[in-house]
């Protein structure tokens, strides 16, 4: 089965299921300053899983993509990547656990293939201190399935506490503040076979094995959340509208579906390995780590530059300029002089052709851009061979350095030292790991808390901003002219980042006579209405949407102003004021350039 087959194979099953199939939303949330990518199925239908109705119903489909950047000094091993797909799922208070249950071990047994001896469960053990009792409902349902089977469930299902099978926003119940929505959850596992925990080069060699242990024998391929309570002052309550959310990981299904452990042999990856290869005259089985970096890092910085983020200093940008760098470090480690990294981009268009088109589509602007930018990093390279050149002991603090600034290994950074005849630090293996670890934990606790759980601020002053950001695009044309389209937006509690095309500087008229169009547009008390439509009809109404694309069949359409009059009408998913008024009177901060013929304009609030 190829990858486009199994995706296509879950999405119709449940749409058999009476679930409405919506296409992936981009890997850069919409007005969510809460994190800087989408880093899980669930993120983008966190506003339904709290409340709001979807457009479609309330049985929802999907794969959707994720970068993950917390997870880049992880990736080496055979299962972990910053770029993947989610399968996900999701009844919005229609179905729960009985369905759920069922459907999933269905699809993977009946649909993929994979055989139901290899397939163990984890569900919640309770947790006494929150007086959340043990999930036996999902086991008692798991136990059902097996048995239908003739499988002996002895020794299938196992419990473990908050720390693994609970979610929360806040993670475990303890830290769950008041009013907050949470539940238990129930994972299945692949086994690849005791074997793996005997091997004699496994570290875990002689240890107890079981199903959420480290040392390779399972593999988590899906988790169902069971969103069932709510924390209130005298403890746990059921919700009223109890939601499922699944998410599934597409590669690792993809791997198992061939009993492989390794999500970089599927066909995912092996393209791009069989290049990497050919450029490097190197064997993949002989550099697995080399080989895994550069294949993810350039499928991730790919996927990131359709979506817009290319290389650079600021924000997402960091991220993608690190993907890049580390690749060619790797690809030095391989021995590949010329630049290699533009050459890689068509082969990751190709393996999503299908799915993602719009990889190919800017395939050419991409290679340009990676190619400046690997063009830039071995200038770098050339700097910090330079700063390498005058010093006399080459130490852990060095090291780090070179490794920060200028993205050497370690390994190219003691190459050159001895090279240049400098004095090694004693230890300084281990005193570099210490430092690089120290650093990695430090950026991993910043993008925890830049994402929080993945969940979008709906606070009073956002919702202020995501009506005033229709106000303002409305503005921009009147006072600019009708070519002006929104490029991206950015909302936090201090402020509205908008991005539009437009060629040159606004003047000092036109940034006033804007705020002034949309201050008096604030103080008519202009109505904002919300309506579902079918997005053709939609778009042929005149409804504007500059990421149609990325919008469902059946749309949220909010316009602005009385019926037949109205200011703005605009395809949108977030939260909205009733009336103008209720924004307040704004202010532009600033205006300047955001890149070639695109400007960038902040809006603050007065009040």
């Amino acid at each position: 089965m190829t990858p486009d087959q199994l995706r296509s194979k879950y999405l119709n099953f449940f749409k058999k299921h009476g679930h409405a199939i919506v296409p992936s939303a981009p890997l850069v949330p919409e007005n969510d300053p809460t994190t800087l990518f989408t880093g899980s199925g669930m993120q983008p239908m966190v506003p339904y899983l709290l409340g709001e109705t979807h457009p479609l119903g309330t049985r929802i489909v999907d794969s959707q993509k994720c970068f993950r950047s917390q997870d880049i000094e992880e990736v080496g091993d055979n299962r972990h990547t910053t770029f993947f797909e989610m399968l996900g799922n999701w009844s919005l208070g229609d179905y729960f656990k009985a369905e759920q249950i069922e459907w999933v071990y269905t699809f993977l047994v009946d649909e993929v293939g994979l055989d139901p001896m290899k397939l163990y469960i984890t569900c919640f053990g309770g947790d006494k201190e929150a007086g959340v009792d043990k999930d036996t409902q999902a086991e008692e349902i798991w136990l059902k399935l097996f048995k239908k089977r003739n499988i002996n469930p002895e020794g299938r299902i196992s419990f473990y506490g908050s720390d693994k099978n609970w979610w929360s926003r806040a993670g475990i119940p303890k830290n769950m503040p008041l009013g907050e929505p949470g539940g238990p959850d129930s994972e299945i596992f692949y086994d690849f076979g005791s074997e793996l925990n005997l091997h004699e080069d496994s570290p875990f060699n002689g240890e107890e094995c079981h199903v959420n242990c480290d040392c390779g024998r399972f593999l988590e391929i899906g988790n169902s959340v069971f969103m069932a309570y709510v924390k209130t002052e005298q403890g746990f309550k059921d919700l009223k509208g109890k939601n499922i959310d699944f998410g599934g990981g597409f590669e690792r299904i993809l791997a198992v579906m061939d009993n492989q452990q390794d999500v970089f042999k599927t066909e995912l990856f092996s393209p791009i390995i069989k290049q990497i290869e050919r450029l490097s005259g190197k064997k993949y089985e002989d550099n697995l780590m080399a080989f895994r970096v550069i294949s993810d890092h350039i499928k991730a910085a790919t996927f990131l530059a359709a979506d817009g983020v290319f290389p650079n200093n600021k924000e997402q940008g960091y991220f993608s300029r690190r993907l890049v760098r580390r690749s060619v470090r790797y690809g030095l480690e391989l021995g590949i002089e010329k630049n290699f990294i533009a050459e890689l981009v068509p082969t990751i268009a190709s393996i999503y052709l299908n799915q993602y088109p719009e990889l190919d589509n800017q395939k050419e602007k991409i290679k340009n851009i990676f190619e400046i930018e690997e063009n830039k990093f071995k200038k770098a390279i050339d700097k910090g061979l330079k700063e390498l050149s005058k010093i006399n002991q080459f130490t852990a603090k060095t090291a780090f350095n070179l490794y920060e600034t200028y993205g050497f290994p370690l390994e190219l950074s003691l190459e050159e030292a001895k090279r240049m005849g400098k004095e090694i630090e004693q230890g300084i293996e281990s005193k570099f790991i210490d430092k690089r670890a120290a650093h990695a934990q430090k950026s991993r606790t910043a993008s925890a808390g830049m994402f929080k759980g993945g969940l979008q601020e709906n606070s009073v002053t956002t919702t202020k901003y995501h009506t005033a950001t229709h106000l303002l695009q409305a503005a921009l044309r009147k006072v600019l002219g009708p070519q002006v389209e929104q490029k991206g937006s950015n909302i936090t509690e201090k402020r509205l980042r908008f991005d539009f095309s437009f060629e040159r500087a606004m003047t000092d008229e036109e940034k006033t006579a804007v705020e002034q169009q949309i201050n008096q547009w604030i103080k008519e008390s202009q109505p904002v209405s919300k309506q579902i439509m079918e997005k053709k009809k939609a778009l042929a109404s005149g409804v504007m949407a500059f990421f149609a694309e990325k919008y469902p069949d059946e749309v949220s359409v909010y316009s602005i102003g009385p019926e037949g009059h109205y200011l703005s009408r605009e395809l949108c998913g977030g939260p909205h004021v009733e009336s103008t008024e209720q924004i307040g009177e704004i202010y532009i901060q600033k205006e300047k350039s955001a890149s070639a013929g695109v400007r960038r304009i902040y809006i603050g609030l007065k009040n």
